[in-house]
């Protein structure tokens, strides 16, 4: 599915929710997407691995909407490779 494609289907299926909800309210169910998804990813469990990411994408695009951000715009920032050294694979120096 295309990301706006899918930012679409998170609109009509949750936006009115989560606009009545609040951006603060709604950015607090997504950081518990988020611990979620910590929690498979710990126990290393694929099948919940999945279902959480997916949710946290969810959240993520509804979030966005909220504040008026079309996903579709903010992956440009990534499509010419990494943003500080602009190669791929990055070769930025780690940071401790």
């Amino acid at each position: 599915m295309e990301i706006e494609k899918f930012q679409k289907l998170i609109e009509d299926t949750y936006l009115k929710k989560d606009a009545r909800r609040g951006l603060s309210k709604t950015f607090m169910w997504f950081t518990e997407e988020v611990g979620e998804l910590s929690h498979a990813l710990r126990e290393n469990n694929k099948e919940d691995m999945k279902k959480e990411f997916a949710d946290v994408l969810a959240w993520l695009f509804t979030l966005a909407s909220l504040s008026g951000i079309r996903m579709e715009e903010t992956i440009i920032k990534y499509t010419s490779g990494c943003p500080v050294c602009s190669n791929i694979p990055c070769i930025c120096e780690e940071k401790e």
